[in-house]
């Protein structure tokens, strides 16, 4: 019983302490973008649907793109064709 207490609480106290953290290990894994999830090629601006920054917990700096077709890619929030299009998006949405 004492065993059974002992693994309950310890439990109970690492989901509080991931819940404080402000991010659940779900959540850490699905929004971060990795070395190897890099899409290196251009992707039209008019197949561009939201794009989303990555936390600040990940190792990489990145931008989620999702496309008009539900696709999510990782961009290098330096690419120069991103800078346009996030310019363009900045421009259109200033006018409106």
């Amino acid at each position: 019983m004492k065993v059974f207490s002992l693994a309950l609480l310890t439990l109970l106290l690492a989901a509080l302490w991931t819940g404080s953290q402000g991010f659940s290990l779900r959540s850490s894994y699905s929004t971060c973008c990795y070395k190897d999830m890099f899409i290196r090629k251009k992707i039209p601006l008019s197949n561009i649907k939201s794009y989303q920054k990555t936390p600040s917990h990940c190792s990489h700096r990145a931008v989620r793109v999702e496309l008009l077709d539900g696709n999510k890619f990782c961009v290098d929030p330096k690419e120069r064709w991103f800078q346009q299009y996030r310019r363009q998006k900045k421009s259109t949405s200033a006018s409106t």
